[in-house]
């Protein structure tokens, strides 16, 4: 695999995987109100090396055919380990949402994207760049 397939290739995943780690903690805070939802979220860093190592469909879930005319197919898993977020503070509903918690999170995993994206249009850029200076 060339250098330039394999930078797309760990960009492309890590897009992936921050964009992943966003709607878990949105639904997080969407379910902040919601008794007994228990707060989840995923390491990226360990979430990177599996899918990076080939196993990214690792903790998917397969449905099951409980009848002939059901679809196979895969339960939508996410393609990383979902924790439990450790509860902070204690709600009277079983909630272990901390929306200050929840909301810095959600603003790293934005800022961390953002950075993604930038290095991706840097990375095309320069390739532009080097294309267009040996054509002339």
């Amino acid at each position: 695999m060339n250098a330039i397939q394999r930078h797309v290739e760990v960009y492309s995943q890590a897009l992936n995987l921050r964009a992943q780690r966003h709607q878990i903690l949105a639904s997080n805070i969407a379910n902040a109100d919601t008794p007994n939802y228990k707060a989840r979220d995923f390491d990226f860093s360990s979430a990177m090396q599996q899918a990076l190592g080939g196993r990214a469909g690792e903790f998917d879930l397969n449905l099951a055919r409980t009848a002939r005319g059901h679809l196979t197919g895969n339960g939508g898993g996410t393609g990383v380990h979902l924790q439990y977020r450790t509860e902070t503070q204690s709600a009277v509903d079983g909630n272990t949402v901390n929306m200050d918690v929840e909301r810095n999170q959600i603003a790293d995993n934005a800022i961390q994207y953002q950075i993604l994206t930038q290095l991706i249009g840097d990375k095309f850029k320069g390739l532009r760049t080097a294309m267009s200076g040996t054509q002339g």
